[in-house]
């Protein structure tokens, strides 16, 4: 029985513990403890006793056991060392409220940096869950058998159907079909395969079944490699220091020997004790913070999550700005662009009319974006088309009637019917090739009727947004996995310095590490699972939170809540400005702390007036960063970046 009781209370305690360690636990502490610092303000105990005693045990014994331990076991100076002495003085003087709202500082700033370094290993669950399961292996007597992915083998027969992912990397033996490559390249238009088409694990097959031979085991394929790639960034990322614990060695000395010093100069334990007091960096460890936190929030007003605690601050540092292309400068859908009417007296209203009818009931990306601009001008009208439409994998589709048949696709469809090119589609066909739009060409018995362009838009907001960010001495680079032509297409029309096209995941991540390793700060902004590795890697990452990847928005530090890209500038003012006001926050703190010393070492002030000042410093440090909240640059002329160093630099940046 006794050993039921016993194990019960283990049980209960480890819960209880549990709790108090979790987010739930440490909120309710922190309010407790709050609370109990507002009835001593006005005086009003309870049980008879200080009610800052609540505070003192709830938020301060922790500080105090944490740093004893910190210093024994690793004799590591940090600023909650100071905090601890500052708390004890406190206590010993009998300034119950000073010891209190110093614990409860330190310890809302502790939980808010908790809060943000407990998300950086986000995303990677959601990555390891695209990789497929399971697949359908082919075995020698031709009959099919279901298997674990990771049983596959090199050399294995793997047999995809339509809706499947693709569960290794491959090449295609027989079949067509169309199959979406975004996850890895970024690409938004499906890529179609036939026999000798490479394939990527992870990718999703949209329409036709195909049969493929394993090139790699599926943990050496792609989105294996991917989700490697995405940890060891995480792992390589440096965290940065506290301000406060930067200058605690220092600072913990200078108090110890000011103490001792006015103590043996004075012979007045008074005075030494306020010394400590006086020194306590609550001041500096708010500096930091509330700047921080009154930025968060100006940036949430403005379309900008940020979720780590220094990313603003780290924002401010860089000179360099990387872009994924697709749903990031663009809008990640196709759309009709472009049209060249081949037959006479055939005009584009017509084109589009007859192809929008026959993709009305598409399940293509090219097909539903042919019918969706149909409707929108007005054109999708009932044609006299036959029913008996069928879809070719990865070529088009096909209408067959009594008197005519009639398909839309690409060129490989319609010469199979005997279409032929004239040499002037053939001339507009090239200048559209190059500046990577893709074609869908319509025919009806045999001739061509004409032919639509279509490709990703850009953004209406990018032009200015990056034009700004240029001016704000930004080198602007673009890693995509798209196809040279379109890359090249947008850049230039962006004016990028540098573009990189057709890169993979582990293209992008390298990218990012070249620069990163030549002394530059980048930050990288993108919106798929192909850019993860990169936004891990870089010294800032940006995702598109509208409709970016919950991979790629738990791999980012910041993301974009309203899917546009015009407020990117401000969120670049935002973050100089923070860092202009930590410098005057902490200049003042320390300012502040070094007259106090002097007045306590001199028996000018006393305790009381120490705690005094003490708080008045923090007052002045909290409205002086409240006013980052509602805070906008209002000049055209951004401010220069804080690095000049950096910006000089810029130019010689690797490419």
């Amino acid at each position: 029985m006794e050993e039921k009781k016993m194990m019960f209370k283990s049980n209960l305690y480890e819960k209880a513990a549990n709790w108090l360690a979790g987010p739930q636990g440490k909120i309710s502490v922190l309010v407790v403890a709050g609370l109990s610092l507002l009835l001593s303000f006005f005086d009003i105990p309870f049980c008879g006793i200080d009610a800052a005693w609540a505070a003192i045990v709830l938020a301060g014994v922790p500080i105090v056991r944490g740093a004893a331990i910190a210093v024994a076991a690793e004799g590591d100076i940090k600023a909650d060392l100071l905090v601890s002495l500052a708390l004890i003085a406190a206590v010993i003087v009998g300034e119950y409220f000073a010891a209190g709202e110093i614990a409860v500082i330190m310890q809302i700033g502790a939980f808010l940096e908790e809060r943000t370094v407990a998300g950086a290993q986000a995303g990677i669950a959601e990555l390891v869950a695209l990789t497929p399961e399971k697949a359908h292996r082919i075995l020698e007597n031709g009959e099919r058998e279901d298997i674990e992915a990771c049983e596959i083998q090199v050399g294995d027969m793997i047999h995809v159907l339509p809706g499947e992912k693709v569960p290794t990397d491959g090449a295609v033996i027989s079949g067509h079909s169309s199959i979406d490559t975004s996850v890895l390249t970024g690409e938004s238009i499906p890529v179609d395969i036939a026999a000798g088409a490479e394939v990527k694990s992870g990718t999703l097959n949209q329409y036709g079944s195909f049969t493929m031979r394993a090139s790699s085991a599926a943990e050496e394929s792609s989105i294996a490699r991917l989700v490697r790639l995405v940890e060891a960034a995480d792992a390589g990322k440096t965290r940065i220091v506290r301000m406060a614990d930067k200058w605690a060695t220092v600072i913990v000395v200078l108090a110890l020997l000011t103490a001792t010093g006015t103590y043996f100069a004075t012979g007045e334990v008074l005075r030494a004790v306020t010394i400590l007091v006086v020194f306590c960096p609550c001041a500096l460890v708010l500096a930091t913070p509330t700047a921080v936190m009154a930025a968060i929030g100006n940036a949430a007003k403005h379309g900008f999550l940020v979720k780590e605690g220094d990313a603003l601050e780290r924002l401010a540092e860089v000179d360099a700005i990387a872009f994924d292309k697709t749903r990031t400068l663009t809008v990640g859908r196709p759309a009709v662009c472009g049209s060249f009417a081949a037959k006479s007296g055939f005009s584009e209203e017509d084109l589009l009319r007859t192809a929008g009818a026959l993709e009305a009931a598409s399940e293509h990306p090219l097909g539903k974006a042919i019918a969706a601009a149909a409707k929108e001008r007005g054109l999708l009208q009932q044609e006299t088309v036959s029913t008996k439409c069928r879809v070719i994998a990865g070529e088009g589709i096909v209408s067959e009637g009594d008197e005519r048949t009639m398909m839309a696709g690409n060129l490989r469809l319609i010469e199979r019917y005997g279409t032929g090119v004239s040499a002037e589609a053939k001339a507009w066909r090239e200048a559209v090739l190059a500046r990577g739009e893709t074609l869908v060409y319509l025919a009806e018995n045999g001739d061509l009727l004409g032919i639509l362009s279509l490709s990703d838009q850009l953004r209406e907001e990018a032009p200015e947004a990056v034009r700004e960010l240029q001016e704000r001495h930004l080198r602007t680079v673009m890693l995509t996995g798209d196809q040279s032509a379109a890359a090249m297409h947008i850049g230039q029309a962006l004016h990028f310095d540098e573009i990189a096209a057709e890169c993979l995941p582990e293209n992008k991540l390298e990218r990012i590490r070249a620069v990163e390793e030549t002394g530059h700060r980048i930050v990288m902004l993108g919106d798929g699972i192909n850019d993860a590795p990169a936004l891990k890697r870089a010294h800032i990452s940006i995702a598109m939170g509208g409709h970016g990847s919950d991979i790629a928005i738990g791999a980012a530090d910041i993301a974009i809540t309203r899917d546009s890209l015009a407020e990117l500038p401000h969120l670049f003012d935002l973050s100089r400005k923070l860092m202009t006001t930590i410098r005057w926050n902490l200049i003042f703190a320390f300012t502040l702390n070094f007259v106090a010393i002097i007045l306590a070492a001199a028996g000018e002030m006393g305790p009381v007036a120490g705690e005094l000042i003490h708080n008045a410093g923090s007052v002045v440090v909290i409205i002086r960063s409240a006013l980052l909240l509602r805070w906008r640059l209002h000049t055209k002329e951004a401010e220069k970046p804080i690095l000049l160093q950096n910006r000089r630099q810029a130019s010689t940046m690797v490419t």
